[in-house]
């Protein structure tokens, strides 16, 4: 059975590390926890589960911090978490029973990675992140934000989510920040960080300025295929928020030069007409993203409702529109097959029993 190092970097933490670190317990060989400044009791939480803490002075790279945390693992493999972060019960198991089984050859495991949820806890945005890297492969993280080990080598996907669980906003402005010291200090050309940057701006309402480094980004043609069709799709959202409609359409059209229509671009286009009232171009869409087959193994960001429970909420909503109510019935409830609790299936069944 393979050896398995937990690499962490924390800073004030106290509220969630020992939620996170009781999580894991029983799973790692060794845990590696790296303090990049904590002014809180973060590093007296960390020292009752491990005497391996370690300080690192904090230089506005993610990355630099995470390869040192790295460089003090000394088993087989290193699996990194974020304090925030847990393994729910099942996801243990999944863990345990990888480690037992796994190959010494595979390079990397790539994991499901939860981030948001809807009202009874299902994933409601889900990727696939690299999470467990053999220490000898000589891969390390890339990218002062959004830091990332770029898979290469023998790569396996398992089961095995991590739940992030977050119970407090990390500063807004962090990110933002340390793009654009490094745009001062000498530019963005990685085209990876172009993108995360232009979407920094886009979250920090700067849409002209999101416009142009979205551009930049999808001009320079160096993009991966994943991140160009999550760059029209903010982009679009950036020209919605200029009032440029017809440029947004046509951004989200775009999608379809990189690949065939992904189920999170349909509703996107489902929605552009609907708010416009354009109930036929509305269902062409929505109809289409339940024909897409959900591909979480792609590296994409996936929303998981965009391919069955969205489509066919809005689809009630677009029927109902046009006077076709019996039809538009049968669509609610097969939303509420997939959420029997979810209020808007329930309001809506509601008024199917009044109306029908």
């Amino acid at each position: 059975m393979i050896t398995l190092s937990l690499c962490m970097i924390v800073k004030n933490e106290e509220d969630v590390l020992s939620r996170c670190l009781t999580s894991v317990s029983g799973i790692f060989d060794e845990i590696i926890l790296v303090d990049t400044g904590s002014t809180d009791h973060t590093k007296e939480i960390a020292s009752a589960f491990t005497d391996l803490v370690y300080d690192f002075a904090w230089i506005d790279d993610f990355s630099a911090a995470r390869n040192f945390a790295f460089s003090k693992a000394s088993m087989d493999y290193a699996m990194w978490l974020d304090a925030d972060d847990v393994l729910l019960k099942k996801d243990r198991t999944e863990l345990l029973s990888l480690k037992s089984s796994l190959s010494p050859d595979v390079d990397v495991v790539m994991l499901p990675y939860h981030t948001a949820f809807d009202e009874n806890g299902n994933p409601t945005f889900s990727y696939y992140r690299e999470r467990i890297i053999r220490l000898a492969s000589g891969l390390r993280f890339a990218g002062a934000v959004h830091e990332s080990i770029a898979p290469s080598g023998t790569v396996i996907y398992g089961k095995a989510a991590v739940t992030h669980q977050k119970l407090h906003p990390s500063d807004p402005d962090r990110n933002l920040k340390i793009f654009e010291k490094q745009l001062n200090e000498g530019g963005l050309a990685d085209p990876r960080e172009q993108f995360y940057y232009a979407r920094e701006l886009y979250y920090h309402k700067r849409y002209e300025d999101a416009v142009r480094w979205f551009q930049v980004f999808l001009n320079g043609g160096r993009g991966w295929v994943e991140n160009n069709i999550e760059a029209c799709r903010f982009l679009a959202y950036s020209l919605y928020g200029l009032g440029r409609e017809d440029e947004a359409l046509e951004s989200l059209l775009n999608t379809l030069k990189y690949d065939c229509p992904r189920a999170e671009t349909c509703c996107d286009l489902g929605k552009h007409f609907l708010d416009r009232n354009l109930y036929p171009q509305a269902i062409f869409w929505y109809e289409l993203a339940l024909l897409q087959k959900r591909d979480d193994t792609s590296g994409a960001f996936v929303i998981p409702d965009c391919y069955d429970f969205l489509p066919n909420l809005q689809l009630c909503v677009c029927y109902d529109r046009i006077g076709e109510h019996q039809k538009a019935a049968s669509y609610n409830e097969k939303a509420g097959a997939l959420k029997p609790q979810n209020p808007m299936y329930l309001k809506n069944r509601q008024y199917f029993q009044h109306i029908l």
